[in-house]
């Protein structure tokens, strides 16, 4: 699974940063979010809800070669309601709500139906600027 697509919101903040010497605050901790389709750089998407759903949070390794990837397994609540096909992911500033950060395609989807559990492996989501 990668992430190479940026938010319209962290492309803006970035260039602001580094060009126009306006501060940006990185989020203190950031969370995964699962969606049923893509939720595009604007933040759009439709990600799940219900069944005892919740954004994660992901920790990251140090940055090799212009990429990172998740430091420590993520594990999702067990669905206890149906939460359909995962198709994609996003990454967000906030546990709720918030601005989005980084998103992009799941290599396969995933059904999650009642007493499912989605799980991202150690090192698996890698996190891409090139």
């Amino acid at each position: 699974m990668n992430l190479s697509q940026l938010s319209d919101y962290l492309e803006n903040a970035l260039l602001n940063a580094v060009l126009r010497g306006q501060q940006y605050v990185s989020p203190a901790k950031v969370y995964v979010g699962l969606f049923t389709t893509d939720p595009t750089d604007a933040g759009t998407g439709t990600e799940v809800t219900g069944g005892a759903y919740a954004r994660q949070a992901v920790d990251f390794t140090a940055p090799v070669d212009g990429q990172v990837s998740n430091s420590n397994e993520v594990l999702f609540p067990i669905a206890t309601a149906a939460w359909g096909a995962i198709t994609h992911i996003g990454l967000y500033d906030t546990v709720a709500g918030g601005n989005p950060l980084w998103h992009g395609p799941l290599e396969f989807q995933k059904v999650i139906d009642v007493s499912s559990q989605f799980k991202i492996p150690q090192n698996y989501l890698i996190v891409r600027l090139k």
